[in-house]
């Protein structure tokens, strides 16, 4: 194995200190070797224009966008973090989100859907999914102890412990009684030890491609001309509670959102909402209608 290299071994100290989760410290590590391999000089050797003919590379090869500004995270952090450059990364710019609504299932799409997943597993992981908003990471971390009432003799506080949710955030989601009545009948039935939704080996949490591979085939069951993920059905469950009359501010909460501009989002898919919101017009005695 290579010797890491000095630069490396700091960028890596830096990520580690403020608890970078594991996966982020690799696509890190990963941006800044492919930025340093391109112009094939040491990154710490390269300033903003080199940066700058990175991204246009980049873009010109059709990244998406997503993609682009996990490099720039990534240069940001090195510039900022490791070479201590005060100006360098806040001149190193985001590329703009495509304005691009999320996609939804209706609720009965959502029952077909469940109902045609095969495995038992992967069918109440994908409830939990939809029924508390969860992300695919979250699903699967789920562990036996972050569910209470799941088991016999645990309580029943009706929330369910997100341990590591997006950015290594703890916090509490949705537990309907619904939800916790299936968790309890799968339960009993499969007796997982440890992981809610055990991998390969029972130490293991199930792997997102199960999932996804579920969800797959799952739509294609259902007879859906939607394209189905562990996301779409958290968008799902958002855009629910919306068109339940939930105020947006609690909607935040329940998906972990930092900002509640990208719950917002949610406001512009949501069709029964608008059809049930009134007008100002409706409250005015009005008439338009000239004269007769």
């Amino acid at each position: 194995m290579a010797e890491m290299s000095p630069l490396r071994r700091r960028m890596t100290e830096d990520m580690t200190i403020r608890n970078l989760s594991p996966a982020t410290q690799r696509s890190y590590i990963h941006a800044v070797s492919r930025f340093s391999l391109y112009f094939g000089h040491s990154p710490d050797r390269l300033g903003l224009e080199e940066v700058r003919a990175y991204q246009v590379h980049l873009a010109s090869k059709g990244v998406a966008w997503g993609s682009l500004n996990q490099v720039v995270c990534a240069l940001r952090f090195f510039y900022g973090v490791t070479l201590g450059e005060a100006t360098i990364p806040e001149r190193i710019a985001y590329a703009r989100e495509p304005l691009k609504l999320p996609a939804v299932l209706s609720a009965d799409e959502v029952v077909r859907f469940l109902e045609a997943v095969s495995s038992l597993k992967a069918r109440v992981a994908l409830t939990t999914a939809y029924a508390a908003g969860l992300r695919v990471s979250e699903v699967a971390a789920l562990k036996i102890g972050d569910i209470p009432g799941s088991s016999p003799g645990t309580s029943r506080r009706m929330a369910m412990r997100i341990e590591h949710g997006k950015g290594g955030k703890e916090r509490h989601a949705l537990l309907s009684q619904t939800l916790l009545g299936i968790l309890r009948a799968y339960w009993r039935l499969a007796r997982p030890p440890l992981y809610l939704f055990p991998g390969r080996t029972p130490d293991k949490p199930v792997e997102a491609n199960v999932l996804y591979a579920a969800c797959r085939t799952a739509a294609a069951a259902a007879g859906l001309d939607k394209r189905v993920s562990v996301h779409v059905l958290r968008h799902s469950f958002a855009t629910h509670l919306l068109e339940q009359g939930v105020d947006i501010r609690v909607i935040q909460v329940l998906l972990g959102h930092e900002n509640l501009s990208t719950t917002a989002r949610y406001t512009r898919v949501s069709t029964e909402v608008m059809a049930g919101t009134a007008s100002p017009l409706d409250k005015l005695s009005l008439s338009v209608t000239p004269p007769g």
